[in-house]
């Protein structure tokens, strides 16, 4: 299950701040779409009694904070099982951020490392996070997909997030073939973007060439502009993202500067956005890139340590899925690449597979430092290193299997929370879609 837009999002409005990731990602006032968080401040009154000897003043009623909010969409493809690099790259991530309010550590388009402001070490502003994680299964069907799985591999996914920690009481889940915004502003961004635009993207010539173009659907052409879509549904202005997802997001940045050019200037726009009751800014926020560094670095493939971790791979002994059982997870551990060079270690260009095992067992263990890891496995060989490897990769997952079982068994349960999700989402979209639609010149129903 490949990470689709890793759009997390995160915006910031006036007072109201969005991330979106998925991811992302990735996660903010709507750009005046009604969903401001207003922070009003309050007079100080002081009533004083004076007596011949003292005057007493009551204390002041306390200051309002100011509201900032941020909200963080990000989300991932329902093709199959997810595996060990979607769980550690990102939905652990997620988690993390929802119980924290950070992410990891991120670098903007420059390459430098992204510094948020300052204004959450204010005391007089309060940060209200909002967190949407979605089942991109519009994005799935990029490439041909199996009817008779695509339904239990999407509520599969969904009820994975939960089991990985995904507290439904702080965040929403929802899948995103349910809030139709997203396709229908897709099809509108899709008619605003110019072909060669599409033809620049990396990832669709690789997939083209080794699929055949003959065979590839318009869809992988064009779902960079739903990505785009995804992202500026939520108005974010931030979007942590992996690094294979940079190109789409300064697609997204493109289509923003077109779209809010073309159509959200002058005179006439202002008079169509008074008529449908709705202010006359611009369309859409220009997101900014957030390259999250996924623990220091991504997941690779188990048969080559050169290449991601991938649902694509007809391998399946190239990856670790979240739900294999212990036997095939140590099976697939004894029988990973390796190089023939004496001892382990960490980040020797040539040896590829060394630090991606060492990756993942620091992965699996969050609470060890690296060097505490490497003194353990300094002069172990890889006979000694891969049992110990695979108990650390069963037992860290293990928790996780036990309650996606349970998730999956309650249906009811599950599709419940979907329901709530798709409707908060649904809110939220609608706006910035009439928005969108206001400006290209649509009739909007009463």
């Amino acid at each position: 299950m490949k990470i689709s837009p890793t759009i997390t999002m995160m915006t910031a409005s006036l007072l109201t701040r969005p991330c979106l990731s998925f991811a992302p990602a990735i996660q903010r006032q709507l750009n005046g779409m009604g969903s401001a968080v207003v922070a009003s401040s309050t007079r100080l009154f002081a009533d004083t009694a004076t007596t011949t000897t003292t005057t007493e003043t009551s204390p002041p009623p306390p200051v309002k904070k100011k509201v900032r909010t941020r909200r963080i969409l990000s989300g991932v493809q329902p093709t199959g099982s997810l595996h060990l690099g979607n769980y550690l790259g990102a939905i652990k991530q997620w988690v993390e951020f929802q119980n924290t309010g950070k992410f990891a550590a991120a670098e903007n388009l420059d390459g430098e490392e992204f510094d948020d402001d300052n204004t959450e070490k204010d005391d007089d502003v309060e940060v209200v996070n909002e967190n949407f994680f979605c089942v991109v299964d519009l994005h799935a069907i990029t490439v041909p997909q199996d009817p008779a799985d695509l339904e239990e591999s999407t509520l599969a996914s969904a009820a994975l997030y939960i089991a990985a920690g995904i507290d439904p009481t702080k965040s929403k889940v929802f899948v995103q073939s349910h809030v139709s915004a997203h396709a229908e502003l897709a099809w509108l961004l899709n008619c605003a973007t110019p072909m060669n635009w599409l033809e620049r993207m990396i990832q669709f010539k690789d997939k083209a060439k080794k699929a055949g173009t003959e065979s590839v659907g318009v869809g992988l052409f064009t779902y960079p502009v739903l990505m785009a879509a995804d992202i500026l549904l939520y108005q974010a202005d931030r979007v942590p993202v992996g690094e294979d997802q940079r190109q789409h997001l300064e697609l997204a940045r493109d289509i923003v500067r077109r779209f809010n050019g073309e159509y959200c200037k002058g005179g006439p726009y202002k008079k169509r956005c008074k008529k449908a009751g709705i202010p006359s800014y611009p369309a859409f926020t220009e997101p900014e890139a957030m390259i999250v560094k996924a623990g220091g670095a991504r997941v690779m493939s188990l048969a080559d340590g050169t290449n991601k971790m991938s649902k694509s791979d007809p391998a399946d002994g190239s990856r670790i899925n979240v739900l294999d059982p212990p036997k095939v997870i140590r099976d697939k551990i004894k029988r990973c690449k390796t190089d023939s060079l004496p001892g382990i270690e960490w980040d020797n260009p040539d040896r590829p597979e060394a630090t991606n095992l060492l990756q993942i067992y620091a992965a699996v263990q969050p609470e060890r430092s690296r060097e505490d890891i490497m003194e353990e496995v300094k002069d172990m060989k890889w006979g000694d290193f891969k049992p110990v490897l695979a108990d650390a990769i069963v037992a860290h997952l293990e928790p996780i299997q036990k309650r996606y079982a349970e998730v999956r068994a309650d249906e009811e349960y599950l599709r419940g929370v979907l329901k709530e999700g798709a409707d908060a989402a649904d809110e939220i979209a609608q706006r910035t879609l009439k928005t969108a639609k206001v400006a290209m010149g649509f009739s909007i129903p009463k």
